[in-house]
């Protein structure tokens, strides 16, 4: 028997214990973030598959995870010879794990969740499931405490504060923002529970989550007091008197329930439905009043101020300098030793720690030969991993948080011939990542609405791909952070609307699963453009400065204004990175930005 299948027979026994006759495992947190502290890893840990995203569901006689597109070919390789099957989503119309458990479950039966990990709105929709087939949801059910006996604990890493000049709007000054968005909707409390706006209000950072600097937490903002909520000994004697200076209080971790329990009936309360747990929010007295609607935090971080952006464009020239530094080694040492998918991730990874104000990677590299480039959330292991060798394209997507803002590029390049058919593709994407790059728009554009911009060359040339074309980046915090996202799949909603100063990544690709993959990535910011009687224009700036591969490029496919959007951004990411390189990385900057 697998570790797998023993593990997932001994939930199936502790279901048995509970009466319960189906239990949902979700990849999530009491935080609903991206990246899991190891306690919350459940889903992993019973399965053995290591994407970041799918949904388990276990009865008596059934085991499933379901996984979108971006990890079939990941979860059927992880799921082999195990009792799990792989389900798939292939579109928004294919019956998920909320459907399956509507149609296979009765009445009387008994669903179990844990509602710490639940969001709120998933809870809504497994709610309706249970009712419309008769079943009952329990959201009190932890099974993993029964079976999980090395479970881990609170993660325990100090919290640290962001200070100037990368930090460039005080505590005070957010504080006073949200209160005046409270005000806005009448409420006199408001409760947060996502790590990022956490960070980002209280100037704090942490290393709680692998690749994003936060920490684990919730908050609770009055109108001229606020307390956090982190577990003890995180936050030192210092800092609580700097905290306690703007009126922030700080407690324990496990009283954030107690003290949402406790608002009194006078008090109402701003909370966010898509960014809190169900059992959160059922931790409340469903008396008191309450507004819902999203995290003031999560749309004000969203606009960087002019003195971030400026941050973050030394940023993105360090790390540029980094990459140069990066892809002179491998061209230098291709052919002549041993170069695995690993070793990328190791060199690039040295390159970006040579640079001043760097701290972490903002996600593990991807970095995928021919075949293993066709799966977008690839991940090379030691026991599993391409050698860099013969012909072929090399997909490297990869990024790095500095104190001063978060990176986020993906590069693919030649290594010996591509051929012709690589070339198309390559091109057509990149005419894709231009097409957008160049696009202007109506201030409050709903950023959904973008995606058939950068999609346009590609669909021409017959191709499409599964994922975004783009979703937000934190400031020195999450690589992938909200509202925003272009993404013809997500609904258009008010809070998707372009604003001046948010970050964005902008990510076309196409993938032959089992061949090769391609994506050319960019980050990009929104900017005034023109206003005029019509309205008020935004168009992009754009961030990363690192040169594309013109090896790879079929040249009759390119038109004049593409070929000269590509120069002009090839002399620019010249002279903005010379000046911070030298030797074998700035003759390879002089090669690889040479005009076309």
């Amino acid at each position: 028997m697998s570790s797998t299948d023993a593990r997932i027979a001994q939930l199936r026994q502790a279901m048995s214990r509970r009466g319960l006759s189906a239990y949902v495992v979700p990849s999530s947190d009491p935080h609903l973030s991206e990246y899991l502290p190891a306690r919350w890893q459940g889903r992993r840990w019973l399965t053995g598959f290591t994407g970041s995203v799918g949904t388990l569901v276990v009865t008596a006689d059934f085991a499933g995870l379901w996984v979108d597109s971006r990890y079939w070919v990941q979860a059927e390789a992880q799921l082999a010879g195990t009792c799990v099957q792989l389900m798939k989503i292939a579109l928004a119309t294919t019956p998920g794990h909320v459907d399956w458990l509507a149609a296979n479950t009765g009445a009387g039966q008994i669903i179990g969740v844990d509602g710490q990990v639940l969001g709120l709105g998933a809870f809504r929709a497994l709610s309706a499931a249970a009712a419309s087939a008769g079943a009952i949801l329990e959201i009190r059910e932890d099974l993993l405490e029964d079976i999980w006996t090395d479970r881990a604990g609170l993660p325990g890493a100090a919290i640290y504060e962001h200070v100037a000049p990368q930090a460039c709007v005080t505590r005070a000054d957010k504080l006073a923002q949200v209160r005046e968005a409270m005000r806005a909707h009448g409420a006199d409390v408001h409760f947060l529970s996502t790590l990022d706006d956490i960070a980002w209000l209280f100037n704090l950072r942490g290393a709680d989550v692998d690749y994003n600097p936060v920490f684990v937490g919730h908050a609770l903002v009055g109108l001229d007091h606020a307390t956090l909520f982190v577990a003890n000994g995180k936050i030192d004697a210092g800092l609580r008197a700097v905290l306690a200076a703007d009126g922030v209080e700080v407690a324990d971790y496990v009283q954030a329930a107690d003290a949402l329990a406790s608002l009194e009936l006078d008090q109402k309360l701003l909370i966010d439905p898509a960014r809190v747990t169900c059992g959160v929010f059922h931790a409340m007295d469903p008396a008191v009043p309450r507004v819902e609607a999203i995290n003031p935090s999560t749309l004000l971080k969203s606009r960087k101020t002019d003195a971030e952006l400026a941050n973050v464009r030394q940023a993105m020239a360090q790390d540029g300098a980094a990459l140069c530094e990066f892809f002179a080694w491998f061209e230098g040492a291709l052919g002549k030793e041993t170069i695995t998918e690993l070793t990328i991730d190791e060199q690039i990874t040295a390159a970006r720690a040579r640079r001043p104000a760097y701290v972490c990677p903002s996600f593990a590299t991807i970095a995928g030969f021919n075949a293993n480039g066709a799966m977008p959330h690839y991940r090379a292991t030691p026991e599993s991993h391409a050698t860099i060798e013969g012909d072929g394209l090399l997909l490297i997507d990869s990024g790095g948080q500095y104190l001063g803002g978060t990176t986020d590029i993906t590069r693919v390049v030649a290594v010996g011939t591509p051929n012709a058919d690589q070339k198309v593709d390559f091109t057509l994407v990149l005419k894709g990542m231009i097409a957008l790059s160049r696009a202007s728009f109506p201030r409050g554009t709903p950023s959904p609405m973008l995606d058939a911009i950068a999609r346009a060359p590609i669909w021409e040339g017959g191709a499409e791909y599964g994922h975004g074309t783009g979703h937000g980046v934190g400031y020195f915090l999450n690589v992938h952070e909200g509202p925003q996202v272009i993404s013809y799949r997500a609904a258009p909603g008010p809070h998707t609307a372009m604003e001046p100063g948010m970050i964005t990544s902008n990510e076309p690709g196409i993938y032959r699963p089992g061949r090769w993959g391609v994506r050319i990535e960019n980050l990009v910011a929104n900017r005034a453009w023109l206003t005029s009687e019509l309205g008020e224009f935004l168009c992009f700036e754009t961030l990363t400065l690192c040169p594309i591969d013109t090896r790879c490029i079929e040249p009759s496919l390119m038109r004049a204004d593409e070929i000269a959007w590509l120069n002009d951004y090839h002399k620019t990411v010249f002279e903005r990175l010379s000046p911070l390189v030298e030797g074998e990385a700035l003759a390879w900057l002089e090669r690889r930005t040479a005009a076309i």
